[in-house]
């Protein structure tokens, strides 16, 4: 199954974003994608972190749902939309939501970032909860690909990354495949990103696809980017380092098979 991270260096204006985002789910499908995987707040990067208050959409409405599922109709790709600001029933509150739309444009997965980012290290300082509410449940999504493969997909947002009990509860209900879309800032991913993201493959024996925000952006942030797909022998199959762009590579379930067979790490764990 081919499949593909979205690069995105998203800015303050969402209509630009969703058009770019449209625009990177062409490529990949032009490219022979079957799955396509935005990154974290592809839609919107604000100025400040309560804007995207003003843009959250109920479930099932709004301008960046109806993007998404369009786009997985009409190209006939599995779309994950990295992040999107839903509803939480609070005026000073957000979800941040990955939807996953199925190439008939039917939702048929929500997952609620579980961790939430805080950071400062005196020059940059970051406090996800006081805007966003945590969700509290993992979830793993059953995808199946044009050759009717199926494949068991976790689901995951950016700082999640950093706890493996939740990718060890994918592993345990059975995931090939782990996506992280993210938006690591500069600081952190240059020290952590690509070795976490090659211990979660090597600790569950699973494919790994990291869609990221990369570069600097219209707030001033800067994030890290190296959006990339890691295969479960820890090797980095494809990596993108800065700006917009499509990163595409294969996942083969008889290469899972050869190599859950040969370190059948997965049957040892006995915690």
């Amino acid at each position: 199954m081919k499949i593909a991270a979205l690069q995105m260096v998203s800015g303050m204006r969402q209509a630009d974003n969703l058009a770019q985002a449209r625009r990177l789910l062409e490529d990949a499908a032009a490219q022979g994608a079957e799955l396509a995987v935005l990154p974290e707040y592809f839609s919107f990067l604000g100025a400040r972190d309560t804007d995207k208050l003003a843009l959250r959409e109920p479930l099932g409405e709004g301008p960046v749902q109806a993007l998404l599922s369009t786009a997985a109709r009409e190209l006939g790709l599995w779309v994950v939309g990295g992040t999107l600001p839903l509803d939480a029933g609070s005026a000073t509150q957000v979800r941040n939501t990955t939807l996953v739309f199925a190439p008939t444009g039917e939702r048929v997965a929500r997952y609620d970032k579980i961790h939430l980012f805080r950071f400062d290290n005196g020059r940059e300082r970051f406090d996800e909860a006081a805007v966003i509410e945590a969700g509290a449940e993992p979830v793993l999504v059953e995808m199946t690909a044009r050759d009717g493969t199926p494949w068991r997909v976790g689901l995951s947002v950016c700082y999640d990354l950093r706890f493996p009990e939740l990718y060890r509860r994918h592993a345990r209900a059975g995931a090939d495949l782990l996506l992280v879309p993210s938006a690591f800032t500069h600081t952190t991913g240059q020290a952590h990103w690509e070795v976490l993201l090659r211990a979660r493959a090597v600790e569950n024996l699973a494919y790994v696809l990291a869609p990221a925000q990369g570069g600097t952006h219209e707030n001033g942030r800067r994030t890290w980017g190296h959006s990339m797909l890691v295969e479960p022998w820890g090797a980095v199959q494809a990596v993108l380092p800065e700006g917009a762009g499509v990163v595409c590579g294969e996942i083969d379930a008889a290469r899972l098979r050869q190599v859950r067979e040969q370190l059948p790490a997965l049957e040892h764990c006995v915690l």
